[in-house]
C-alpha cells in the first residue's frame, strides 16, 4: 500500500473511531450517572452503590487482555465490535435487573458494561497503527479528545431516558440503561462497517521486516508479569505513568464529592466541579498531542507529572466550603491525566513492535482500570480514617517520583 493510500485509511480511521467515541462515551457516561443511585436503591445499601461503579470498573479491566488476543489474531475491528457488543448486552441485562428489582442482577451486568468502556479506552490505540511517527501522539489525542462531546452529553441524557422508559410502562431506572444499550449497539455497527481495512491489519503487512520484539514474539500474548518483564525500560516508564495518573486522577476526583458535601455544597455546585476536570480531562488532549510530537513523549508525562503535583497542593489546601479552589485544583488535575494518558499511550505504542502493541497496549489497560479502581478505594480509606488533605498529599508525594524520572530520562535523550 502507498503512503497516499496509507494516509486516505488513516484519515478514515480516525473519522470513524471520532464517531464510535461520541457514542460510546456517552453510553457508558450514562450508566455510570446512575448506577450508584440504582443499586444503593435497590438493595437499600451506599456500600452496594459503590460497588456497582466498582464492577463496571472490573469489567473493562477483565476485557483488556482478552481484547489485545483478539487483536493480536484478527485485528481491531472484531476486538472493539466484541468490546462494544458485549457492552450493549451488559446495558440490557442491567435494564432487565431494575424492572426484576434485582441489585444482584444489575451489579452482575455491570461487569458486561464495563466492555464498553474497555472498548472506548482501547480505541485510542486504534488511531495509531497507521499514523505518521511525526504525528502518533496527535493522532491518538484526537479520538481521545472525540470522547468529549459523549462524556458531556451522557449524564444529561439520563433523565429524558427515564421519562421515557416511564411513558412506555417501565421503571424510570430502565431508561438510561435502554439508551446505552443502543449507543453501545450503534458504536459496534460504525466499528463493523467503517473500520475497513482494518488499520492494525494494515500496519502489519507494511512492516516487511520487524525488529527485535520488545515485549514477547511473534504477537504472543503471554500473563502480565512476563510481559512486563519483557517491557524495555521505555515502555515500561510508559506504562508505569498511564497507570500513576490515572490513579491520581481516580483518587482524588472520587473524594471531592464528600469532601464538598462536609461544606453542605448543592448537588449544582457539586456538579459544576466534577463538569470542569471532566472537560478539562479530554479538552486539551489534542494540544498534549501536539506537544508531545513536537518537544517529546517523555517531556510531556513530565508536564503532567507536574500537573498532578500542583493539582493536589491546589486542591489539598482549600477548604470544603472553597468550591472556586477546590475547581481549579480538578481542573489541573484533569489535565495532569490528559497530558499523562495521551503522552504515555504514544511512547508504549512506539516503544514496543508492530506484532507486539496489541498485547502491551492491553496490559496498560488493565493496569490502568485496576490502578484506578485501587486508587478509589485507598482514598476513600485515607479521607475516612484521616484527610481529604492527607490524601492530596498523599497524591502529590506519589507523582513526585514519576516526574523526577521524567526528568532525568528527557536529559539523557537530550
Amino acid at each position: 500500500m502507498t503512503t497516499t493510500s496509507v494516509d486516505q485509511v488513516q484519515r478514515k480511521v480516525l473519522r470513524v473511531l471520532s464517531v464510535t467515541q461520541v457514542l460510546g462515551s456517552a453510553g457508558v457516561t450514562i450508566g455510570l450517572a446512575v448506577s450508584t443511585l440504582i443499586a444503593a436503591a435497590l438493595s437499600g445499601s451506599d456500600a452496594v452503590g459503590g460497588l456497582a461503579q466498582t464492577a463496571a470498573v472490573v469489567g473493562a479491566a477483565l476485557f483488556a487482555l482478552p481484547a489485545a488476543r483478539v487483536a493480536e489474531r484478527l485485528g481491531r475491528r472484531p476486538a472493539l465490535v466484541a468490546g462494544y457488543g458485549i457492552g450493549a448486552a451488559g446495558a440490557a441485562v442491567a435494564a432487565c435487573g431494575v424492572v426484576l428489582g434485582s441489585w444482584y442482577v444489575l451489579v452482575g451486568a455491570l461487569v458486561l458494561f464495563g466492555a464498553a468502556s474497555g472498548a472506548n479506552l482501547a480505541a485510542r490505540y486504534a488511531g495509531t497503527d497507521l499514523a505518521d511517527p511525526r504525528r502518533r501522539a496527535r493522532s491518538l489525542a484526537l479520538v481521545v479528545w472525540a470522547a468529549t462531546l459523549g462524556a458531556v452529553l451522557g449524564p444529561n441524557l439520563a433523565d429524558p431516558a427515564g421519562r421515557l422508559a416511564v411513558r412506555v410502562q417501565l421503571p424510570v431506572g430502565a431508561g438510561p440503561y435502554l439508551l446505552s444499550f443502543a449507543l453501545f449497539g450503534g458504536a459496534a455497527l460504525v466499528v463493523l462497517w467503517g473500520l475497513r481495512p482494518d488499520p492494525l491489519v494494515v500496519a502489519r503487512a507494511a512492516v516487511v521486516a520487524p525488529a527485535a520484539h520488545c515485549a514477547g514474539g511473534g504477537g504472543d500474548t503471554r500473563g502480565a508479569l512476563t510481559l512486563w518483564r519483557s517491557l524495555s525500560a521505555m515502555a515500561r516508564l510508559a506504562l508505569a505513568g498511564v497507570v500513576l495518573c490515572h490513579m491520581a486522577m481516580v483518587g482524588l476526583m472520587s473524594m471531592t464529592p464528600v469532601h464538598m458535601d462536609h461544606a453542605g455544597s448543592s448537588l449544582r455546585v457539586v456538579g459544576l466541579v466534577i463538569s470542569l476536570h471532566v472537560a478539562a480531562m479530554y479538552i486539551a488532549s489534542p494540544l498534549f498531542g501536539w506537544l508531545a510530537d513536537r518537544i517529546g513523549r517523555i517531556t510531556v508525562l513530565a508536564i503532567g507529572a507536574a500537573l498532578l503535583v500542583a493539582a493536589s497542593g491546589v486542591a489539598g489546601m482549600a477548604q470544603s466550603h472553597d468550591a472556586p479552589q477546590l475547581a481549579v485544583g480538578l481542573a489541573l488535575l484533569g489535565l495532569g491525566w490528559s497530558a499523562g494518558l495521551v503522552s504515555g499511550s504514544a511512547l508504549l505504542t512506539e516503544s514496543v513492535a508492530v506484532a507486539d502493541r496489541p498485547a502491551a497496549q492491553g496490559l496498560s489497560d488493565l493496569c490502568m482500570n485496576i490502578g484506578g479502581a485501587a486508587g478509589g478505594v485507598v482514598a476513600g480509606i485515607v479521607v475516612t480514617g484521616w484527610s481529604y488533605a492527607t490524601l492530596a498529599l498523599i497524591v502529590g508525594f506519589t507523582a513526585l517520583p514519576l516526574l523526577v524520572v521524567c526528568l532525568f530520562a528527557s536529559l539523557r535523550r537530550a
